[in-house]
């Protein structure tokens, strides 16, 4: 890529930056201040989106938009990368699993959070391609598995953090088990027109609890026969 485009790239990173920085302030209740926490947004400042992205879409990395994947997904925007991030509250020690990896994009904002990330994709495809790219930009702590995120990473298990990047229409007990005492979830769940972003928190005593965020519209997440009739479709 050329000096030039990578300048223009540069810009509306930073142009994106200044957005969010503005966006937080809409988020204060719900954040319990008016701006994403530091660290989210030097990992967003680093991570380039561009890069992240296929070509076809590259002009749009920075927008306020989603971006299609492909396989009945997409791939959420910006804002809703750093508050998702945010709720979060990755800690540099952490463990997070992440379902739905996706162009890698949120994998790499996280790597640059936590100790280690292992990212489901249940598209062989995308976790190929999202796994490239990570390498492509030297990003040593992250680790793909191919499957159903309803079921988690099992041998990996408990995490601290646990993030859930589509829909499903409850949050998988599968999930919650492989959640430390301590930890914290954030996923978004619910039926097609009826989503709602939760946070669900872990007490040391194994207790559950859940706050929501706000109504939200994400891809459902898959299982594993709706990825077979996605794959057979696509060849």
């Amino acid at each position: 890529m050329s000096e030039f485009a990578e300048l223009g790239f540069d810009m509306l990173r930073r142009q994106m930056l200044d957005d969010l920085a503005a966006q937080g302030r809409e988020f204060a209740r719900r954040l319990g201040r008016d701006h994403f926490s530091a660290p989210v947004m030097a990992a967003m400042a680093q991570v380039a989106r561009h890069q992240h992205v296929p070509y076809a879409v590259r002009n749009l990395a920075y927008g306020a938009t989603p971006l299609p994947l492909g396989f009945g997904k997409t791939a959420s925007e910006p804002l809703i990368v750093a508050l998702l991030s945010d709720l979060l509250d990755v800690q540099e020690h952490h463990r997070v699993l992440e379902i739905g990896s996706g162009f890698g994009y949120h994998t790499a904002v996280l790597a640059k959070l936590c100790a280690q990330v292992f990212s489901v994709e249940i598209v062989p495809t995308l976790a190929a391609q999202a796994d490239a790219r990570l390498a492509a930009a030297d990003v040593k702590n992250v680790t793909f598995g191919i499957g159903d995120g309803r079921y988690g990473w099992s041998v990996e298990a408990p995490f601290d953090r646990i993030l859930v990047t589509a829909a499903p229409e409850i949050i998988p007990q599968t999930l919650l088990a492989q959640l430390a005492p301590g930890g914290k979830m954030v996923v978004p769940a619910g039926l097609p027109g009826a989503q709602v972003l939760l946070v669900v928190e872990k007490d040391h005593a194994g207790h559950l609890r859940s706050r929501e965020v706000l109504p939200v519209k994400f891809a459902a997440l898959l299982r594993a026969d709706d990825s077979t009739d996605l794959l057979e479709q696509a060849e």
